[in-house]
C-alpha cells in the first residue's frame, strides 16, 4: 500500500510539475493576453521555455538612457530573442569531460527524491549560440553570466543598499561552474524520471534568486545580488516576482541599478 501511495504520489507530482512549465497549457490554461508595462531600471523577461536563454546587456540598455530614448528602453527591458538549446546529437562523447552536450540523468521521484540520480546517457551538440554582446542570461530558474562574479547581499530593499559599492571592496564574489544536472531542456521522457540536463556553465549565486523544488515549487529569494561585469562595472539586481498575472511561472520581473 505504501509503494502504491508512493507512486501515486509520484506522479502527481510530474504531472503538476507538466502543468506549472507549460507542457499543457493549451489544456489547462485559457489564452490570456496582459499588458506588461515596465519602469526604467526594471526587467521583465519571460523565460519560461525548457529549450531557450534570454540575454541581457547592460551597456545596451544603459545606451538607451543615455539617449534619453525612453520608448527603446522599455521595448528592450521587455523583449528577449530566445537563443535556442541544441538537442539534436552531434555524436556520442565522453560524459566524464565537460562538454557540450545533453546529460540524461534519471531522478528518482517515486522513491528517495531528487537526491537520488543517475546519469544514463550523454549526446553531443553543438554550443550555445550566444549573441555577440551579453553580461547575464536566463533560462527558467537558471542564470549563467558572461564572464562576471556574483556577491549575494543582506540587502532587501534598493533604498536600503549603500550608495556605493564601493562598500562591498574585499568581499568573495563567485564565478560561473559547471553543471550537468540544472538546466532542465529535454522534458519528453520526463513521466519515466528521465531529464534531459544542458551541459553548462551556470552561476549558483545568481540561480538561486528562484529555487525550484519537489514536489513542484518555488522559492524566491529577494536578496539583492551584486554582479561584476567583466568590463569592471558594477551592476545591482533583484528578483521581486516569477509569476505574471496570470499564475504561470518563470516570468521574471527584475529591479536593476547599473552602473552601481
Amino acid at each position: 500500500m505504501f509503494r502504491l501511495l508512493r507512486l501515486f504520489t509520484g506522479c502527481a507530482a510530474i504531472l503538476c510539475l507538466m502543468a506549472c512549465n507549460g507542457i499543457f497549457d493549451d489544456v489547462y490554461d485559457d489564452p490570456v493576453s496582459e499588458e506588461v508595462k515596465p519602469v526604467e531600471g526594471e526587467l521583465f523577461i519571460d523565460a519560461s521555455s525548457w529549450t531557450a536563454w534570454y540575454y541581457v546587456s547592460f551597456d545596451s540598455l544603459q545606451q538607451y538612457i543615455e539617449k534619453g530614448d525612453t520608448a527603446g528602453l522599455i521595448y528592450a527591458q521587455t523583449h528577449f530573442t530566445p537563443y535556442t538549446i541544441e538537442l539534436d546529437s552531434t555524436g556520442t562523447g565522453d560524459a566524464t569531460v565537460q562538454a557540450p552536450g545533453i546529460y540524461t540523468y534519471w531522478f528518482d521521484v517515486f522513491g528517495k527524491g531528487m537526491s537520488n540520480y543517475q546519469l544514463r546517457s550523454y549526446r553531443t551538440t553543438k554550443p550555445q549560440a550566444e549573441p555577440a554582446e551579453w553580461d547575464i542570461a536566463f533560462h527558467r530558474q537558471n542564470v549563467r553570466t558572461n564572464g562576471a562574479t556574483v556577491l549575494e547581499t543582506n540587502y532587501t530593499s534598493f533604498d536600503e543598499l549603500p550608495a556605493s559599492s564601493a562598500m562591498f571592496t574585499g568581499a568573495t564574489f563567485t564565478g560561473d561552474e559547471w553543471s550537468e544536472r540544472d538546466v532542465w531542456a529535454d522534458s519528453r521522457k520526463m513521466l519515466l524520471g528521465l531529464m534531459g540536463c544542458q551541459g553548462i556553465n551556470i552561476n549558483k549565486p545568481l540561480s538561486s534568486m528562484l529555487q525550484f523544488n519537489f514536489p513542484p515549487s518555488y522559492v524566491l529569494n529577494n536578496h539583492i545580488f551584486l554582479v561584476k561585469l567583466k568590463n569592471g562595472n558594477m551592476a545591482a539586481m533583484q528578483l521581486v516576482n516569477y509569476m505574471n498575472a496570470a499564475g504561470q511561472t518563470c516570468r521574471l520581473t527584475i529591479n536593476y541599478k547599473y552602473p552601481y
